[in-house]
């Protein structure tokens, strides 16, 4: 058993908000990552990782763009659509707004669709293990068809993701994330971070990371990249205790491999970058 005083860093505040095109998925292993459909380019998109989503007045920031053989899809944390207390971490537990909610996705003209939540999943299954319940924390929002030519998967300030992390990250690895909280007032510089990694915990379920400024409420779902721009995770909590301003980060390899296995959506993958990676803030 673990013990961590954490809370969801993106609860209750409020904003405003919106978010690709799609290729068949090939018949790709565990923890998938694909360049996919023909994507809108980069300086043109107006949806992509780092936008913010809001579900039912909820704020969240947007993580990565992932594709199946028909749709495309805008990842945020689940409990982006969480109904309880911001202290409520086990999905399995905690409740959520149904699949079919509207999620405004900033640069979208339509709003998308929650179509899986991991949370949802978990207790529709009965899921036991205590670690895959705590820290579990991916949903998938269907991009309106409407919107598919203003998608592109490349993360803002440091391009990427050139592929996921599909095993353990050693210890002092630097990470990268993209935030959009409110709370920055706009100012894209203050949304750029670089950190390390100082921890793992439940059973590899979860990174804890320290960057130079960390995720505070809004950036909950950030993307979190590695030092060579691959996908680590998808930032889930601020931890008061015992390392104060850490974040939790879920395994999006993981995360990946439980919605393939009982998503309901076909084969996921997540989509490839179409601009070439680079760390800002750190040396090389």
């Amino acid at each position: 058993m673990h013990h961590r005083a954490v809370t969801s860093p993106c609860r209750a505040v409020r904003a405003v908000v919106t978010g690709a095109v799609v290729a068949s998925a090939a018949a790709l292993g565990p923890g998938t990552a694909a360049a996919g459909p023909s994507w809108a380019p980069a300086a043109q998109a107006t949806v992509h990782p780092g936008v913010v989503t809001i579900t039912d007045g909820g704020q969240c920031t947007a993580n990565f763009i992932f594709f199946n053989a028909t749709d495309v899809f805008i990842g945020q944390a689940a409990h982006c659509a969480g109904t309880g207390a911001p202290t409520q971490t086990s999905g399995c537990t905690a409740g959520s707004k149904p699949l079919g909610t509207p999620v405004t996705i900033t640069g979208a003209s339509k709003p998308g669709r929650l179509v899986y939540s991991s949370w949802i999943t978990m207790a529709a299954r009965g899921e036991k293990d205590a670690n895959t319940c705590d820290f579990n924390d991916l949903a998938l929002v269907k991009i309106d068809r409407a919107d598919l030519d203003k998608v592109n998967p490349s993360v803002p300030a440091f391009g990427g993701p050139t592929g996921i992390v599909t095993g353990p990250a050693p210890l002092g690895e630097t990470v990268l994330s993209y935030g959009n909280s409110p709370l920055r007032a706009g100012i894209t510089p203050l949304s750029e971070k670089e950190g390390y990694l100082v921890g793992e915990e439940g059973g590899g379920w979860s990174y804890t990371c320290y960057t130079v400024t960390p995720g505070i409420p809004g950036d909950s779902g950030s993307p979190v990249l590695t030092h060579d721009g691959k996908a680590l995770g998808v930032l889930a909590s601020l931890a008061l205790a015992p390392l104060a301003g850490s974040n939790g980060v879920g395994d999006l390899s993981r995360e990946l491999d439980y919605l393939n296995a009982y998503g309901g959506l076909g084969r996921v993958s997540l989509a490839l970058g179409t601009e070439p990676f680079h760390s800002l803030l750190l040396p090389s």
